[in-house]
């Protein structure tokens, strides 16, 4: 991982100096769009997420399949897709992987425009100039530097291995492509993040989710809206790691954590007996515990003493608002 100083250099040059690249913003005009959803007010997400979302989709095939960043589409009841050339066009929601955060989204009609091509994420390196690539409201194209490649975990049961940071950091990032210098696809915008490269020091920046995690769920999304096989254990709290524990920032109403007893400011010391003292590897033990209905049992620290609190897991997808319905 680059050093704060030769991160900050490569931030600053790709805001500064164009990069030499092998394709002009004319030639996305039409496969990147405006996303336009919403959710009911009553939605479990519409409190964090809120009811009226907008990002940025990136059309991916000749059908009408739109790649986007799945939060967005969490409980969406609506959908308006605007083309770069001002078309406004109904679409639904067609997937949803909640292991790598993609959502996918399918007009009602072809949008008769080029795809973007697909680029390969693992030849992304560190310090390489990439443009991120947004919907001309959200600000169009920028330049940015790949200051890191590195883990990501989320403090709402969310982990990538390897996720891919840039700089300077850009708002209006949900969805919005991550593109090679040939114009290639190599990631989704996905946050804004304070440390992009976790060298203990505020580093604003943005994470994007490789594209290279798509191509092994994209057939699965396309033709049942999930990935197949057994779906991940699910629990329903939020969580930060703070000196090496894992402590409970939130549960979730009516999530399995709340039905099993788990309370804000638990400390999660092991899952199935298995220590844990990160958050990545609280993840990986609730992972590997089964498919989503296992029971989980936590050992935690409450009011000074160890206690053991067993929470019988969910697909996350039931807690939420069933959009699956009104998708097919």
């Amino acid at each position: 991982m680059p050093s704060l100083v030769t991160a900050a250099w490569a931030a600053w040059r790709a805001a500064n100096i164009p990069p030499a690249t092998s394709f002009a913003g004319p030639d996305l005009a039409t496969a990147i769009v405006k996303l336009g959803i919403r959710v009911p007010p009553q939605a479990r997400t519409a409190a964090t997420l809120g009811a009226e979302r907008e990002g940025t989709g990136v059309v991916i095939d000749d059908a009408g399949h739109i790649l986007t960043i799945g939060y967005l589409l969490l409980e969406a009841e609506s959908i308006l897709v605007v083309t770069g050339d001002g078309r406004v066009l109904p679409a639904s929601v067609a997937g949803f992987d909640h292991a790598t955060g993609f959502g996918l989204v399918r007009t009602s009609r072809p949008l008769g425009c080029r795809p973007l091509d697909f680029g390969n994420a693992g030849d992304a390196r560190e310090l390489n100039t990439a443009v991120i690539a947004a919907h001309p409201s959200a600000g169009g194209l920028s330049d940015a530097s790949i200051v890191a490649r590195r883990a990501f975990t989320g403090w709402w049961e969310y982990a990538l291995d390897d996720a891919i940071f840039t700089a300077p950091a850009r708002d209006n990032h949900s969805g919005a492509a991550l593109l090679d210098t040939d114009g290639r696809l190599i990631g989704i915008g996905s946050l804004y993040v304070g440390d992009a490269i976790d060298r203990g020091v505020a580093f604003p920046g943005n994470m994007f989710v490789p594209i290279d995690l798509l191509e092994p769920v994209l057939a699965d999304l396309k033709t049942s809206g999930r990935r197949s096989g057994a779906a991940r254990p699910w629990l329903g709290i939020y969580s930060e790691e703070l000196r090496q524990h894992v402590v409970v920032t939130q549960v979730l109403r009516d999530s399995p954590a709340e039905r099993g007893g788990m309370r804000r400011g638990d400390i999660i010391l092991a899952v199935g007996g298995q220590a844990i003292g990160s958050q990545s590897e609280f993840y990986h033990a609730l992972w590997a515990s089964g498919a989503a209905g296992v029971d989980i049992t936590l050992q935690v620290w409450r009011s000074k003493s160890v206690c053991e609190v067993a929470v019988r897991s969910i697909d996350r997808m039931e807690y939420l608002r069933p959009w699956l319905t009104s998708a097919h």
